[in-house]
């Protein structure tokens, strides 16, 4: 980090809130809450983070008070909730340095638009770096021709035939999610231990999708498109085909920091180090969500939302001492007036 020497504007806020996942816009909206003028960068295009991105059509079930929620329609109502507040979206703008304004009492947000972002304290929740799907080295001729990552619209695969290939949330999801719409639903796993909740785990075994452990995709076919899967059991016997005409590798992702590891501040693998008030080594730069991490931490949206709660109200008495980091209660300060959020091309 250096000190800020030129005179570039994209806009001014009391607090930049870097990335536009699930903590991102409840980071932003309590920002608001709290009265502070607000900047939310994404280098995606849209709001929703990985959620929009890779899961909109998923269930998710560990969000208090709603029993199960799809993930855009998790993403439309943090927008509703933080629409009232006006902050300024810099969507498809990636946060590329940091530094210290010239006086020294800020920061300074390049990115790859070539503007700035100046603000009196920084919230990380994601936003800046990559996230690339495991592939399946046997599905690469067809990726795109039937083989995906993630399920973009349920309803695109009514009436089809379709493998998926993974033992986490997202491949018990998945499956179950499928199993009304598609001709077939066939799940593969290399083992028969799961890594998804056991209670989706047991509603898959009650249901009509096909569970094959204890074996792998080992072939494609096809023309142009996917048409059926080869599946060989690890024990050695012959493989078993199966009608495919979408091959879903839920195999995980692999996250990368981008620009934030050159930051300065202190890492632990790909996440942010920071301390019980969310504030990172850096003073006035918080962490918050996934990308955030400390002994202890449970990777759920639900914590992610109390520790952007967390982040920014400390950050409030970075920017704004007199109003200290005791939000007080919300009833005492209800949303304002909704009004038009300013987007930034």
């Amino acid at each position: 980090m250096t000190a800020e020497s030129d005179s570039r504007h994209v806009s001014t806020a009391d607090v930049a809130v870097v990335g536009a996942g699930p903590a991102g816009l409840f980071a932003a909206y309590y920002a608001g809450l709290r009265g502070l003028r607000v900047a939310v960068l994404d280098s995606l295009p849209h709001p929703g983070g990985q959620v929009s991105a890779l899961y909109p059509e998923k269930q998710i079930y560990d969000i208090p008070a709603l029993p199960g929620v799809l993930g855009r329609e998790l993403i439309a109502n943090l927008m509703d909730q933080v629409r009232p507040f006006t902050p300024e979206w810099l969507l498809g703008h990636t946060a590329v340095t940091l530094n210290r304004t010239a006086a020294g009492g800020g920061w300074v947000i390049g990115t790859d638009h070539g503007g700035d972002v100046r603000c009196g304290a920084v919230v990380i929740t994601g936003g800046v770096g990559s996230f690339t799907p495991r592939r399946l080295p046997v599905a690469g001729p067809y990726e795109n021709r039937g083989v995906v990552h993630h399920l973009e619209r349920l309803e695109d695969h009514r009436d089809e035939d379709v493998v998926i290939v993974g033992g986490g949330d997202s491949a018990v999801d998945w499956a179950l999610a499928l199993e009304p719409l598609a001709r077939s639903v066939t799940l593969v796993h290399r083992t028969d231990r799961f890594r998804a909740q056991a209670h989706g785990v047991e509603l898959l075994h009650r249901s009509r999708v096909e569970v094959i452990t204890g074996a792998q995709v080992t072939a494609c076919h096809g023309g142009p498109h996917l048409t059926a899967v080869d599946i060989t059991p690890l024990g050695g016997a012959g493989p078993l085909r199966r009608p495919a005409r979408t091959l879903v590798t839920a195999l995980g992702f692999t996250a990368r920091l981008g620009p934030l590891a050159q930051w300065g501040m202190a890492l632990s693998g790909n996440r942010i180090l920071v301390g019980t008030d969310m504030q990172t080594d850096v003073p006035g730069v918080f962490a918050a969500g996934d990308i955030a991490t400390y002994p202890g931490r449970v990777p759920l949206i639900a914590v992610g939302f109390g520790e952007a709660a967390t982040a920014v109200n400390n950050a409030v008495a970075v920017v704004r001492p007199e109003l200290g980091s005791d939000p007080g209660h919300s009833s005492d300060n209800p949303p304002q007036t909704a009004g038009a959020s300013r987007l930034a091309a």
